[in-house]
């Protein structure tokens, strides 16, 4: 297993909203990265994703105007599972919550990867223990949650399972540093730290509208005013995605044998009428 210094080529599987977010913050601290995904056209938006959040970084002062070619060049965009999953000192996973679909990958990238490759699962709820499971050595498996949008926010879970070894462990940690991330361990038990707490408050805060106790906006104003949350609980499920947070909130019902975590009914039928936050265009606001 690496040691914490070595880890400078990452792939990433998956090329939606957290895997180009987290394509966009390797490749800013000068790592080489590999993004994969089945599809060509949602490799080209991804792609077209980053340079845009790149250049709106050097519209407001964050970035230089040099810093985003070089950036941009470090990123190879690939349909091929191959290039990916060999000769990587990191693969990290970002496809979507089903486990058995995680599993799949992780035996693949078990018999693609070098030995020395730590395996990463972005799962915001799923057991790590049960993904690394599937594979000969669960000693270099993690789970590395980042978090929505990944280029801005700051936070990174790190999630250890009984078998995660102190190499994996600290390499992933320098990993986080590297990429201006500030890191949490965490064990791994259902919903980790962040979504458990998060999910829980989403859920009630969706209660609230459905029963009419308050409107989106002034739930999510007593938050952000009251408690100094950044962001409300309803805005920060549009921005995940209704979809997303209604499959977690399911799970954690389920895992944690407690009725706060499961979906209301109003989230339900958001869902099954494609209003799913941000990424549709409307959720419990509307999005431009």
């Amino acid at each position: 297993m690496q040691t914490a210094h070595t880890i400078q080529s990452v792939g990433i599987i998956g090329s939606g909203t957290m895997g180009h977010g987290i394509a966009h913050a390797c490749a800013l601290a000068g790592l080489d990265v590999v993004l994969h995904d089945v599809d060509e056209g949602r490799l080209e938006h991804a792609l077209g994703q980053i340079e845009k959040n790149l250049r709106k970084a050097v519209q407001i002062g964050k970035l230089q105007e040099d810093q985003v070619s070089p950036a941009l060049a470090r990123i190879r965009a690939s349909t091929q599972f191959s290039d990916v999953a060999t000769a990587k000192d990191l693969v990290v996973e970002a496809v979507p919550e089903i486990l058995e679909l995680k599993q799949q990958l992780f035996r693949q990238l078990d018999a693609a990867a070098p030995a020395h490759t730590i395996l990463a699962s972005n799962t915001s709820s799923l057991p790590i223990s049960e993904i690394a499971s599937v594979v000969n050595n669960p000693a270099r498996v993690l789970g590395l949650h980042f978090f929505n949008p990944v280029h801005i926010n700051k936070l990174l879970e790190i999630v250890v399972h009984d078998g995660t070894s102190a190499e994996c462990l600290a390499a992933s940690k320098q990993f986080g540093e590297t990429i201006g991330k500030t890191c949490i361990t965490v064990k791994d038990s259902p919903g980790f730290a962040s979504s458990r707490l998060g999910l829980c408050l989403g859920m009630e805060a969706i209660r609230m509208v459905q029963d009419g106790v308050a409107s989106a906006e002034d739930i999510d104003t007593a938050m952000t005013l009251g408690y100094r949350h950044p962001m409300g609980p309803l805005k920060l499920t549009d921005l995940v995605g209704l979809d997303v947070r209604m499959h977690i909130g399911a799970h954690l019902a389920q895992a944690l044998n407690n009725p706060a975590f499961e979906p209301p009914e109003l989230m339900k039928q958001m869902v099954s009428e494609g209003k799913l936050g941000k990424k549709s265009g409307e959720g419990f606001y509307k999005w431009p």
